[in-house]
């Protein structure tokens, strides 16, 4: 009888009503918390399906905070579009990256760009999506016009891409589905949705993160591989992967995860990267994306820039020093997976690496946060420290655009001086660490992880689910041998 009502438990979805007083008290605006006996996934709203409508709703939502940019702003005024914090990438590149001019990026020069960009400064993944809404987008009428269209193709295409990502989310964790709400209502997602195309990276990493889950290694290296064609970012997710297979004992699963990832790779970008004109050698266009990543300044959104303003020095070795931390913050998180009494989830791993980056990389766009946004809600899905986070994000958010107003309004400064942003920039760092810290004590406090109090090992793991450790050192080395006289049940608390 009890290993029959356990296997009944572990089929019931967890309820966050039932265990998270923040999403209580929300409920309290739908009719109150579910009651026991409610029926459940018994009609057409299914979790996933309400989900994707909440989605919906707040991209929405987002694309009417745009509306005083579309009517005006990304076209009349020095600072509008900063003081009503609508400002988007989108409407702007399509003049300024040879859209409009049926400019074919990577393999066509855009001529007389005013920043001085010859090519498309993308990743190769990401200027095809580009391609595909211009091509949708009818280049007649003025080019404002074109823009405006070339914005709303391109909202429809990505409010697909968040859709993906909150179905993704929620089908991840079986018995969690309801943590994709996290994603759905998140603030900065409807904020920062338009304001770039990174939607476009965080859905194929999130089927990644899905496919693995389902025990799939080769289609979650395809997808990451996509995403990494996309954006930079995911590949880190391939040293997660890494790690944590090497602690379980299924390197094999993750060889098949990378040979995938770099065939998908591969098959994006050398099309694009190899010229045959006057031999073979790397297309120009193509590098254009790496060689302004490394050539790129001390820009908005990170400590550097504090660093920078605040001493007057222009940091001009920043890559070598963002790159050291980078790699000091790799190395303590993999001490971290095989040191820990119990091997981490891969979302907390994923998450840490990605956070790691975001804090030490010499620039923050306003729409990196939605890197983060679905791992942390499988990392660490509590309302309240979600909602902090996000929170910091909104400020950050507010203050670049504000910062933005004060130095582009001349002698009036209407805006936020630099002191301001400076701040807003240590809030959006502190908010960042501080979700990073709790997801650090669920790794070395296992039992505090909220993902694991119901049995749960690591529902997005896929094949390190459950798996028995194989290779450990320091404290899980320890945790291992006890484990041999006593062995815990994880999810169970002790009598």
């Amino acid at each position: 009888m009890t290993s029959v009502r356990r296997s009944n438990r572990e089929a019931e979805p967890v309820r966050p009503t039932a265990e998270d007083a923040v999403a209580a008290a929300g409920s309290e605006l739908i009719g109150g918390p579910a009651g026991r006996r409610a029926l459940l996934g018994t009609s057409w709203w299914t979790p996933v399906r309400i989900i994707a409508l909440v989605v919906i709703g707040m991209f929405a939502l987002g694309m009417v905070q745009k509306v005083p940019c579309y009517n005006g702003g990304w076209f009349y005024g020095a600072t509008a579009q900063y003081t009503h914090a609508c400002y988007s990438d989108i409407p702007h590149l399509y003049a300024g990256r040879g859209f409009a001019e049926n400019v074919v990026p990577y393999f066509h020069r855009i001529p007389g760009a005013a920043d001085g960009m010859d090519y498309l400064e993308y990743p190769v993944l990401t200027g095809l999506f580009m391609e595909v809404a211009s091509r949708l987008t009818p280049h007649s009428g003025s080019v404002q016009h074109q823009e405006q269209i070339y914005w709303m193709v391109n909202a429809g295409m990505l409010m697909v891409c968040a859709v993906v990502i909150a179905v993704c989310v929620s089908r991840t964790h079986r018995r969690r589905p309801w943590d994709a709400l996290l994603v759905a209502l998140a603030p900065a997602l409807a904020l920062t949705a338009t304001v770039n195309w990174d939607l476009f990276a965080v859905a194929l990493t999130s089927a990644g993160i899905l496919m693995w889950s389902r025990s799939r290694p080769l289609a979650a290296g395809v997808l990451l591989g996509l995403a990494t064609a996309a954006k930079f970012y995911p590949v880190l997710l391939l040293g997660a992967l890494l790690v944590l297979c090497l602690r379980a004992g299924r390197l094999r699963a993750f060889g098949t995860a990378l040979g995938g990832a770099l065939a998908a790779w591969l098959v994006v970008n050398v099309p694009v990267m190899i010229s045959s004109r006057g031999g073979l050698h790397l297309r120009e266009g193509w590098l254009a994306f790496y060689t302004f990543s490394r050539d790129r300044p001390v820009d908005f959104g990170s400590l550097w820039l504090v660093v920078s303003q605040r001493s007057g020095d222009p940091l001009d070795n920043v890559n070598t020093y963002a790159t050291l931390l980078m790699l000091l913050a790799c190395a303590g998180i993999a001490a971290l997976v095989l040191c820990a009494p119990r091997r981490p989830r891969l979302a907390q791993i994923a998450f840490l690496l990605v956070a790691a980056f975001v804090v030490t990389n010499k620039v923050y766009s306003p729409q990196y946060v939605l890197w983060l946004i679905p791992l942390a809600a499988l990392a660490r899905p509590r309302w309240r420290d979600f909602l902090v986070w996000q929170a910091c994000e909104v400020m950050y958010f507010l203050g670049i655009w504000m910062y933005l107003a004060y130095t582009g309004s001349g002698d009036k400064h209407r805006g936020l001086p630099p002191e301001g942003y400076q701040l807003a920039v240590i809030v959006h760092v502190l908010g960042t660490l501080y979700l990073c810290a709790l997801v650090l004590r669920d790794v070395l406090m296992p039992e505090r992880d909220v993902v694991r109090r119901d049995g749960s090992d690591d529902p997005s793991g896929g094949v390190l689910d459950r798996a028995p450790d194989a290779f450990v050192l320091g404290e899980a080395r320890r945790a291992a041998a006890y484990e041999g006289t006593a062995r815990v049940e994880w999810g169970v608390r002790p009598e």
